[in-house]
Formats: structure tokens, sequence, C-alpha cells
């Protein structure tokens, strides 16, 4: 006999009500995009899905998400760094080959986090869940002790928070053959879907609670909670990441790119529609004959092509549409329409204007401008998605032993991607605006003797994301190099005799 206490299945009954409103309007968005991202309750691998008149949603939300990937996680450099405590930076200072060795230490431990990331495939998810994003608001992420990281769609779980937006719970519902349980719990799911037709598969549940400091799991199949799949991990330290696109005060879940833009979209959706259906009886080819005249139908569908045959051109006419001032009035909302659309999902595109003469410059602030749009989607993004994946990471390498354990309160990871890659560039834009004002006002003479070149050009690579160490010459080794030469000349003026004396100098020197 099952006992009263309240279970995951129904737990997520009671929530699976307040999220039905945005999973309702995820598979509209879904339908007009990508619909295997989110298809209508009760697809299955066997269902046809619907198929868009118009690729722009699609195309939109792959380039998108393609941006927000290389955003988020850019190839080839990390896009954290871990950062020490301020208190112990202190302890290091005048001892900077200590400090030097610390920070080679943390730059170690950042390559091969960035090598568990590639390994493992995150990207690939990674892309996903962020199509997900775009047009369904929500999606969730497990990442598990070993392997890459498993996206679920957001009518595969509930999600609870608080005022604040802290996850509260949790609970992921799959289904799982009955033959994968242990035994016990197979036989009472066996009970429960004795009336069932599909008895070979058991409804799971995966309830993720926050206790304290404490995230606690388990799992249940048939009310029955399954042995050694109790378990617990640090709070700051979850595999399972609930993702929103937007934070909105007091909702559960977030709201999707496509959303905000989804009257554009349906009535792109609309108007394509037509014009692909009208396009196609308008194509159709139909001659008509005159009942009364003296030319045989027969003589007409049974001629072949320049064939000659005997009749009365006023007996045959060819029907015709005759739309196509309407068809040009609905073709120029489609263009309006995918112009605006562009600019939402960033299509290059959209930043060129119609014109026989358009700059390289024009052409820059047009598509910075855009990025900048991105800017409030890297913020929330940074912190539901960039820093807990980090931190996952690093917890299960250090509990594999790929990875040494770092002080909690001294050592932690700071994001330098997305947002901070947005406030990277507008500096570089204003370090080159100054830079050029200086130059034409001033002249590059004087530009040059009131601007120190290591650290300008230091800034600028700062700016651009590039590791300057070792890159740019020191101020020290300049001014070294520029006493060697000094010396060299010195030397080129002095004749031999003077040369013979000096080395004699330091011989004598040396002996004594």
């Amino acid at each position: 006999m099952v006992s009263e206490r309240k279970t995951a299945r129904r737990r997520y009954e009671q929530l699976q009500d307040y999220r039905q409103p945005y999973l309702r309007r995820g598979r509209d968005a879904a339908a007009l995009t990508i619909p295997s991202l989110l298809p209508k309750a009760g697809h299955t691998g066997a269902s046809e899905l619907p198929t868009p008149f118009q690729g722009m949603g699609a195309r939109g939300v792959n380039n998108l998400a393609s941006k927000l990937l290389l955003a988020l996680l850019p190839p080839n450099s990390p896009f954290f760094r871990l950062m020490m405590d301020d208190f112990t930076l202190a302890e290091l200072t005048g001892r900077e080959e200590m400090r030097a060795e610390v920070e080679k230490a943390l730059g170690s431990i950042e390559r091969a986090v960035m090598s568990e990331v590639e390994g493992t495939a995150i990207r690939v998810s990674a892309f996903e869940a962020l199509k997900h994003l775009l047009v369904a608001g929500n999606v969730l992420l497990f990442l598990p002790p070993e392997g890459g990281m498993k996206v679920y769609r957001l009518d595969r779980y509930v999600v609870k928070r608080d005022y604040m937006g802290n996850v509260l719970e949790i609970i992921v519902h799959e289904k799982i053959a009955k033959d994968a349980l242990p035994p016990e719990v197979a036989k009472v799911a066996a009970e429960q879907l004795r009336d069932r037709k599909d008895q070979d598969e058991v409804d799971l549940y995966t309830w993720v609670r926050r206790q304290g400091d404490k995230v606690l799991v388990h799992q249940e199949a048939g009310d029955v909670i399954i042995p050694d799949s109790q378990g617990h991990y640090p709070l700051d330290r979850s595999p399972w990441l609930p993702l929103r696109f937007t934070r909105i005060d007091g909702e559960d879940y977030g709201r999707g790119h496509v959303e905000e833009y989804y009257g554009d979209i349906r009535s792109l959706e609309a108007l394509t529609q037509a014009i692909v259906e009208g396009s196609a009886a308008s194509a159709k080819v139909l001659f008509l004959v005159n009942p009364n005249g003296t030319t045989d139908e027969r003589t007409i569908s049974e001629a072949p092509n320049c064939g000659v045959r005997t009749g009365s051109r006023e007996d045959v006419t060819v029907l015709q549409v005759d739309k196509y001032a309407d068809f040009r009035v609905a073709l120029e909302a489609v263009q309006m329409i995918n112009q605006r659309l562009a600019q939402a999902f960033l299509l290059n595109t959209s930043i060129q204007r119609q014109a026989e003469r358009v700059t390289a410059e024009e052409i820059r602030l047009m598509a910075g401008e855009l990025e900048d749009a991105l800017g409030g989607v890297y913020s929330i993004l940074s912190q539901e998605f960039q820093l807990p994946l980090v931190r996952r990471l690093m917890h299960r390498m250090e509990m594999t032993g790929r990875l040494p354990s770092l002080p909690k309160n001294a050592v932690k990871p700071v994001i330098v991607a997305g947002m901070e890659a947005l406030g990277r560039g507008h500096d570089l834009n204003r370090l080159m605006t100054f830079g050029d004002i200086i130059r034409n006002t001033l002249g590059p003479e004087v530009f040059m003797t009131i601007i120190h070149p290591t650290d300008f050009t230091t800034r600028i690579g700062t700016s651009l994301g590039i590791d300057m160490a070792g890159l740019v010459k020191t101020k020290e080794e300049l001014e070294r190099e520029r006493q060697e030469a000094m010396q060299r000349e010195e030397m080129a003026n002095l004749g031999p005799a003077a040369i013979q004396a000096q080395a004699k100098v330091a011989q004598q020197a040396m002996k004594e």
C-alpha cells in the first residue's frame, strides 16, 4: 500500500498547471520557427510535424543562437577567469615571484576546464539549449558526474521559484523501461500500470529540492522512491540548471525571443501562404473554348506544340487571375516584415541599407548597435548559465581528481565573455576615437610625444581580449634596449685605439 506522503507525481501535476500558459505559447512559437523543438502534446517520433510556409523564423533562430553561442562560449579562449581574493593578494604584495606562480597555476586550471568543455561536446548541447531559450523561453540542463550535458525541453519539467527568482524545486518527468528498474519498484509500477497499453515504460520523476545551502535529489517510479537515487549537492554546484531567456518578477518561467516578435512572424506566415497558394493558382494554364464557336476543344487539347490546326482566334481564351496588383501589395508587406525580423534576429542582411555606397564604418556601427541589444540576454545568461556551468565543471573535476581543491572563499570564477566582451568592445571604440582625435588635432609628432606607446598598445590588446603577457615589450625592456643602442653608437664613434684601451682597462679590472 502506497503511503499518504506527497509524491513527486502529485507535486508535478500541481505545478504543471502554472506551466501551461508558457508551454502553449512556446508551442505556438515553435510551430512557426522550428516545430521539432517543442511539438504539440501527444507527439511521438513517428508523428508528422507542421511545415511553415516561410523560413525566416528558423533562419533567425539558428542565426541568433549561433551568435549567442560564440559570445557565451567563445572558441580558443576561456570565457571565465579565476580571480584571487583581495586579502590573499594583499598577502602576496612584495612577493611578485609567488604571485606570478599562483596566477600561472590558475591559468592552467582555466585551460583544464576549457579542455573539459571541448572534450565533452558541451557546445553541441548548449546550442540546442539556446534555440529552446529563443523559441520557448525556458530550458533545463543537467550535467552528470561524467560526460556531456543533457537538455530537457519545457514539456518535460516543472520549476518553482521564490519571489527573488531563486529555484526552490524542479521535477523532471521521463519515460523509462520497466526492465531497467529495481525488481521491487518494477513490481509496484506494474500493478499501477495494469490497465495501460504501454506497460513496457514507466513514468520516472526526478525531484530536486532546495534545503538550506544544499540541493536534495531523489527519483520515483510508481510513487516509490528508487533505492540509491537519493543524494545532495552544494547549492552553488548543482548539476540542474533551469535557464530563462528573460526574467520577470513573480513568474517561475521566462518568455522567449520569438514570443516578442510573434505578431510579425505570424503575419509573415499568413502573407507567405497567400502568395505561395496564389502563385500556384496563377501558374496553372487553362484554355477556354467558346462552345458556340467553330473551333473544337479537342483540336486545342490534342494539338502538339507548334502544330497547325483550323480554328478561330476569337473562340479560344486563356484564364487569368488578374491579381498582380494585390500580390504586389502582399509582397511589399512581406519584404517590410522580413526586414524587421532580420534586425530582430541580428541577420547580416539587415545592417546594410539599400544604397550605392555604404561605408565599412557605417556597417560596423550598425552591427555594434544590434549587438548591444543583446546586453540584457548576456546579463541573465552569465548569472544563470555561464557561472553555474563553470562551478559545476570545476566541482566534478575536483571530485574525480582532475583538478586540485581550491579555497572556496579565496578563488572565484569571473565571467569575461558575453556582457564583458561588449564592455571591452566599447572600450576599444573609445580608445580608437580618442587616438584619432588627438592625432588629427595635434598631429602625429605631438601624438607620439604625449602618449605612452606601450600603455596604449596594451589597452588596445586588452580591449580585444588578447593575452598581452610577453607580447608587448615593457618599459624596462625598451629602456634597456635604448641604453644598449647608445653604447653601441658610442663604441662606433670611438677609434680602434680607444676601443683597445677600454678593453685593457676592463681586463686589468678583472685581474684585480
